[in-house]
């Protein structure tokens, strides 16, 4: 089956259909759920809420973009609305955390050298102890390519602190990196 037969398949609601669409999006469409999540298992439930979305939403598609492209901004619109829903009482506010105001980083060229050996579930795992706040704007600016403006609209929060709070997301993130790398546990 093709895209074009895969759509019309699942606007007539047929199972086989949806699930061909479900397995061709789910690594790539898991992926950015977890780059919002806390966790897979939490990943996994807004994946899921976001399929039903998506399936929902099908008819509405209009076909002038991509379907990869309209299938995951329902995804990062489920994380955002889940975020703002959990009982973290989800807030993005520009604060200083007690561990941001002094860390020892070692010096850029040890730094490059040694960030040089990180993989992808090492950042995955960097990415996922930010804070909700300091994660979505994050990953919102560098991962979707929002501007400034477009976070602050979409999150109600003002420009100034969407660029605060991206600031402070890649010093923690840098922060995080290096102390998995540092860690017993780590490599």
């Amino acid at each position: 089956m093709n895209e074009t037969e895969i759509i019309k398949g699942c606007l007539k609601n047929d199972r086989a259909s949806q699930q061909a669409l479900y397995d061709f999006y789910f690594s790539s469409m898991l992926g950015v759920c977890l780059r919002y999540a806390n966790n897979e298992e939490q990943a996994n439930d807004i994946l899921h809420d976001a399929f039903l979305k998506v399936f929902l939403g099908l008819k509405g598609f209009s076909n002038t973009g991509s379907l990869e492209g309209w299938i995951r901004r329902i995804m990062v619109n489920t994380c955002i609305d889940r975020l703002r829903k959990s009982k973290q009482n989800y807030q993005i506010v520009s604060t200083v955390h007690p561990d941001d105001k002094m860390i020892d980083i070692p010096d850029e060229t040890t730094e490059q050298e040694t960030m040089m050996d990180i993989d992808k579930e090492d950042i995955l795992k960097a990415v996922q102890q930010l804070t909700p706040a300091y994660r979505t704007v994050f990953n919102l600016y560098v991962i979707e390519n929002y501007s400034h403006k477009e976070i602050a609209d979409m999150l109600e929060i003002s420009e100034g602190t969407s660029k605060s709070n991206l600031s402070k997301a890649k010093f923690n993130l840098r922060k995080n990196l290096i102390h998995l790398i540092k860690s017993p546990n780590g490599k």
